[in-house]
């Protein structure tokens, strides 16, 4: 069923669609008319110093942040006109990975993965079980579901948000620094992991500065300098 607010049929592949989209944090303008798209399949760097607009530009497009002006398209949704009770509903198509991983620590790994197919919708317990051993496996980790957070190595614990992030198999993964904590060697890990998860057809936005990784697994890069986003 497509969402209700896409405007038009379209046989684009592109995912993520801005034109001239003006961001803002809170009255400050952080980034003008930033137009670019995103297709499936593909992994695309936004880099940028720190405080760029980095992370607003990924929080606009899960709907954390108004877009202003312009349009803008996520996952078939129209941002400029979707209602708050579809904002839920665009998230559903979409995994978020942060730099501090916001897992449960309460509860293993399988227990968290289960939380999140839980609040997006799963009913069917054999059926979570099923897909909890798919996203393990895809991140090389079937065999840490009993482990609790604080048991698993910083690259460990990212890997397990990606598992999380893929439970849904969203249409976009949106990774906000998703290696500004981790080491170089685990880092190009899991920026070979994003490689693959586009690959197989997800369209992957990665905001970083870690120009070494864009240098090691070179991909399209949207830069950001003084309030511009270029190509």
């Amino acid at each position: 069923m497509q969402p209700i607010e896409n405007q038009e049929n379209t046989a684009s592949t592109s995912v993520i669609s801005l034109k001239d989209v003006d961001i803002y944090q809170h009255k400050t303008l952080i980034l003008s008319k930033v137009s670019f798209a995103v297709n499936s399949g593909e992994l695309v760097y936004v880099v940028g110093k720190t405080g760029s607009g980095k992370s607003n530009l990924l929080k606009l497009l899960y709907g954390e942040v108004p877009p202003v002006n312009g349009e803008i398209q996520v996952a078939g949704y129209n941002l400029k006109k979707i209602s708050r009770r579809n904002i839920q509903s665009l998230r559903r198509r979409l995994g978020i990975v942060f730099q501090d991983f916001q897992l449960l620590q309460d509860r293993n790994v399988d227990d968290n993965l289960r939380f999140i197919a839980k609040v997006t919708g799963w009913k069917d317990k054999k059926a979570i079980d099923a897909r909890i051993d798919e996203v393990l496996e895809m991140v090389d980790l079937q065999t840490k579901g009993h482990k609790l957070p604080h048991q698993l190595s910083g690259g460990e614990q990212q890997r397990i948000c990606i598992a999380r992030a893929l439970v849904n198999r969203p249409e976009i993964i949106l990774a906000d620094e998703p290696t500004g904590n981790l080491d170089p060697e685990t880092s190009y890990d899991i920026f070979h992991l994003f490689q693959q998860i586009a690959a197989n057809g997800t369209a992957v936005l990665a905001a970083t500065h870690d120009f070494l990784i864009v240098n090691q697994i070179p991909s399209r890069i949207l830069q950001i300098e003084n309030g511009k986003l270029l190509e």
